[in-house]
C-alpha cells in the first residue's frame, strides 16, 4: 500500500574488492515486485522509489531502474502510462554520533524528473532540520556521496604515509600534526586504522567506475593500498619493538584494547583491528581483545574471535596495544596501564591517549 519505496541495503565489495551489487539488485527485485502488485490494486498515484545505498555514479539508473522496469512492467519515464518514479538520496549517518544525526545533517535530493526530484525534496525537507540539498541530476548525488568518503581515505592515507616515513626519521608524528596545526588552513587528519563500511569500501566503487571508462585513478587507489596496509605495517612495528627490548617473541602476552572500526560504536563491520590481530597471530602470540562495545556473539559469528568487555585483572602482558580510543580507554589513568603490563612491556598507542609520561610507542 506503500507510496514510497526507500532502499537503504549495504553495498560493500567482494573478495577481489570490486562491487558486491547483489544487495541492491535483489531489493530492487523486491520493490519492483511490490509495484507490480500495487499497480493491478488500481493505485492512482504514481509510486516513487528512492535509493540510499552509497553506489558509483550511474548504479541507480544503468542497473537498479532497468531491473524494476522489467519486473515490474513499469517504466521510470514521464513518457509512458504505467509510470514509477525514482530518486537518490545518500544516507550521512554517522554510527555513535550522537551530536550529528539524521535530522541535522544536510540532506542531498534528486530524482529521475524534475517533478520527481522537486517532490522528494519536500519530502526530506519535511523531517530533516539541516534543511536539503536538490542536485541536477541522479549521477550528480551519487557522485556526491562517493567522493565524500574518498577524499576521508587519502587524507588518512597522506597521514599515515608519512606517519611510516617520521618512524623511519625518529620523530613523533603527533607532535608534528600538533604543530603543524597552529596553521589556519591544516587540516588536522590523524594516522590509524581505517575499516567500517563507508571509508574503507567506497572508493572502490568510484576506481571500479573510472577503470570500466578506460581511466586508473591512481592516487584513490595509491591510499586505498597505503591503508589497507596499515594493519599489517603497525602488527611489524610491535614485533621490532618487542624484539629490540629483548623480549621472546613465541607466547608473548598481548593485550589489545578495541575491536570495533571507530571509537564509541559497536559497529565492527570491515574493522582492520582483525586484520591488525591477525597479523600478529602469525607470530605464534597469546592474544586477549578487550572492547566493551562490542557484542561478543556477533563478533565471534562473524571473526571467529573471542572478544572479552574488560580488562582481565592481576595479568600482566608482554604489550598492551591501543587500537580503538574508545571513552572507556580515554579515561584510563597512568596506574591502569601500568597494572597490566609486565616489566619491560611496551604500550603500543595507535590513536594517541595514551600518557605521554609512560612512553608509548605511536605510528
Amino acid at each position: 500500500k506503500a507510496d514510497v519505496f526507500i532502499i537503504t541495503v549495504p553495498t560493500p565489495i567482494d573478495s577481489f574488492k570490486k562491487p558486491d551489487l547483489n544487495p541492491i539488485k535483489k531489493a530492487s527485485l523486491i520493490v519492483a515486485e511490490a509495484l507490480k502488485i500495487r499497480f493491478y490494486s488500481s493505485k492512482e498515484t504514481i509510486p516513487i522509489v528512492i535509493y540510499e545505498s552509497t553506489v558509483y555514479p550511474g548504479i541507480t539508473q544503468e542497473i537498479c531502474i532497468p531491473i524494476i522496469e522489467k519486473e515490474s512492467g513499469l517504466f521510470c519515464d514521464v513518457s509512458k502510462n504505467n509510470v514509477f518514479a525514482c530518486g537518490y538520496s545518500p544516507e550521512r549517518i554517522n554510527p555513535g554520533d550522537k551530536k550529528h544525526r539524521l535530522k541535522d545533517i544536510v540532506k542531498i535530493t534528486s530524482g529521475s524528473n524534475i517533478i520527481a526530484a522537486k517532490w522528494i525534496d519536500l519530502l526530506y525537507g519535511s523531517i530533516i532540520h539541516a534543511g536539503t540539498h536538490l542536485t541536477k541530476d541522479i549521477k550528480t548525488a551519487e557522485a556526491a556521496k562517493i567522493i565524500e568518503n574518498t577524499q576521508r581515505d587519502i587524507n588518512i592515507a597522506l597521514m599515515n604515509e608519512l606517519a611510516i616515513i617520521f618512524k623511519l626519521l625518529d620523530i613523533d608524528t603527533l607532535d608534528v600534526i600538533h604543530a603543524a596545526s597552529t596553521k589556519w588552513n591544516f587540516i588536522k587528519f590523524q594516522p590509524g586504522l581505517v575499516g567500517g563500511h563507508c571509508i574503507g569500501v567506497d572508493p572502490y566503487y568510484l576506481t571500479y567506475r573510472a577503470q570500466s571508462i578506460g581511466y586508473s585513478p591512481e592516487i584513490i587507489l595509491s591510499g586505498r593500498e597505503i591503508n589497507d596496509n596499515m594493519s599489517k605495517w603497525a602488527a611489524e612495528q610491535l614485533i621490532l619493538e618487542l624484539t629490540k627490548k629483548n623480549i621472546p617473541i613465541l607466547n608473548s602476552n598481548i593485550l589489545v584494547l578495541g575491536f570495533t572500526f571507530k571509537e564509541n560504536c559497536p559497529d565492527i563491520r570491515n574493522t582492520k583491528v582483525f586484520d591488525f590481530i591477525k597479523s600478529l597471530e602469525e607470530y605464534n602470540l597469546n592474544i586477549v581483545t578487550i572492547d566493551p562495545w562490542v557484542n561478543p556473539i556477533e563478533a565471534k559469528k562473524v571473526y571467529g574471535l573471542d572478544i572479552k568487555r574488560k580488562i582481565p585483572k592481576n595479568t600482566k602482558f608482554n604489550a598492551v596495544v591501543c587500537t580503538v580510543a574508545h571513552k572507556q580507554f580515554k579515561k584510563m589513568q597512568k596506574i591502569d596501564w601500568e597494572n597490566s603490563l609486565e616489566d619491560r612491556g611496551i604500550i603500543f598507542d595507535l590513536k594517541g591517549i595514551v600518557p605521554r609520561d609512560l612512553n608509548p610507542l605511536r605510528i
